[in-house]
C-alpha cells in the first residue's frame, strides 16, 4: 500500500519516475504493443457480437468516473430506442462467469460495479471472458452492449470507443506502467471515437462530464434524503474505496463538510471491522461502497449518488455512429 501511495505521488505530482521502474515500462510497452499487433493480424480472435458493442474505458488505472457514464450512456441509448444492456469483468467478485446479474446478487460474487450498475435497472453481465457474457445480453434481447473499462481487451469487437480522462489528473507523467499510471500509451487516444473528460478543463475535441450529487440518502432507510448542504460546518467520516478517493473528499469539503477522509484500495471488501468511529459523526460514503456496506450499515450512515451530465448531442453524435456501424 505504501509503495502504491508513493508511486502515486510521482505519476501525479511531476516527480521523476525511479530508475527501478524504467525497465519494467519497457517490457510492460513491449507486451502492450505484442498484444494489440496479435489480434490486428489474426482477426478471426477478434469475437465479433451481431449487436453493436461501444466501449467505455480509459488508458490509466485508478478512477476517471466511467461507472456513473455509462450508466447514463445506458439510459441515453434506451431513450433513443436501443435495448441496452453492459457486459463487466465482473472485478472484485468470485464469480467467473459468464453470469446474467439478477438484482439481488451479493456484490462479493459479482463486484460492486456491477452491482451498483444492476441498481439502475439496466440488465448486466459478468465474466472474465467478456464475449461469452456479452452473448447473454444478446441473448436476453439486447440490441446494444455496452462494455465496462474494455479498450484493453482486444478480443471483444467494437464498434464505437469512449476513452474517459480524469481532467484534474488528466495522463499523470505520460509514462507507462509501472513508472507512471498509463494502462497504453497517450497515442491510444488518437484512435478512439470520443473523449470524455470528467472535470476539469476540456482541450479540442474533448467532451466535457460534470458529476452532480448534492443529496445524500441513509443506508439505514433510503426514503430518508438529505442536502449535503445539511452536513456542512460540521465534522464527517468521509469512506472511499475507489480509484481516486480525493475527488470524493474534496467534492464533501466543497460543501463546507469537516471532512474526515479514509481512503481504502479499490474494490476494497468492507467489514464492520472499518468502522471502528467512536465519535457518533456522520459517515458519508460513495455509492459503489454503499453496496457492500448495506447488510450492517447504522442510522448515521449516508449514501452519497451522483449522475453524469453530458451534453445531449454526444449522445446523438453516439447514438449516430451506432447505426453507422452497422
Amino acid at each position: 500500500m505504501a509503495l502504491g501511495a508513493s508511486l502515486q505521488r510521482r505519476w501525479y505530482g511531476g516527480g521523476t519516475p525511479p530508475l527501478w521502474t524504467r525497465p519494467l515500462e519497457a517490457l510492460y510497452g513491449l507486451a502492450v504493443r505484442r498484444r494489440a499487433e496479435r489480434f490486428r493480424a489474426d482477426p478471426a480472435s477478434v469475437v465479433r457480437l451481431p449487436v453493436p458493442v461501444v466501449v467505455v474505458g480509459n488508458i490509466t488505472i485508478g478512477g476517471t468516473g466511467k461507472t456513473p457514464l455509462i450508466v447514463a450512456l445506458a439510459k441515453a441509448m434506451a431513450q433513443r430506442g436501443f435495448r441496452p444492456g453492459i457486459v463487466s469483468r465482473g472485478y472484485g467478485g468470485s464469480e467467473r462467469g459468464p453470469y446474467l446479474l439478477t438484482g439481488d446478487d451479493d456484490p462479493s460474487k459479482v463486484g460492486d460495479e456491477p452491482s451498483l450498475i444492476r441498481q439502475s435497472g439496466v440488465p448486466v453481465a459478468i465474466g472474465r471472458e467478456r464475449p461469452e457474457a456479452a452473448r447473454l445480453l444478446v441473448d436476453a434481447g439486447c440490441d446494444l452492449v455496452l462494455a465496462d473499462d474494455g479498450l484493453q481487451h482486444h478480443r471483444l469487437g467494437r464498434d464505437v470507443e469512449i476513452c474517459v480522462v480524469d481532467g484534474e489528473r488528466r495522463l499523470g507523467n505520460g509514462h507507462l506502467l509501472p513508472a507512471g499510471p498509463l494502462r497504453e500509451p497517450a497515442s491510444r487516444l488518437a484512435t478512439v471515437d470520443f473523449i470524455v473528460v470528467n472535470g476539469g478543463v476540456p482541450r479540442d475535441g474533448e467532451i466535457v462530464m460534470q458529476l452532480e450529487g448534492g443529496v445524500a440518502v441513509n443506508m439505514a432507510d433510503d426514503s430518508l434524503t438529505a442536502p449535503l448542504a445539511d452536513f456542512a460546518g460540521r465534522p464527517a467520516h468521509a469512506v472511499a474505496g475507489i480509484g481516486n478517493p480525493a475527488r470524493f473528499f474534496a467534492s464533501l469539503a466543497a460543501q463546507g463538510i469537516a471532512v474526515h477522509g479514509h481512503p481504502f484500495a479499490d474494490h476494497h471488501a468492507f467489514t464492520r471491522d472499518d468502522f471502528t468511529f467512536a465519535d457518533g459523526c456522520p459517515v458519508l460514503m460513495t455509492d459503489k461502497d454503499a453496496v457492500k456496506c448495506r447488510a450492517f450499515a447504522r442510522p448515521n450512515w449516508w449514501r452519497v449518488p451522483v449522475r453524469a451530465i453530458l451534453p445531449e448531442a454526444f449522445y446523438d453524435a453516439v447514438a449516430t455512429r451506432i447505426r453507422a456501424s452497422r
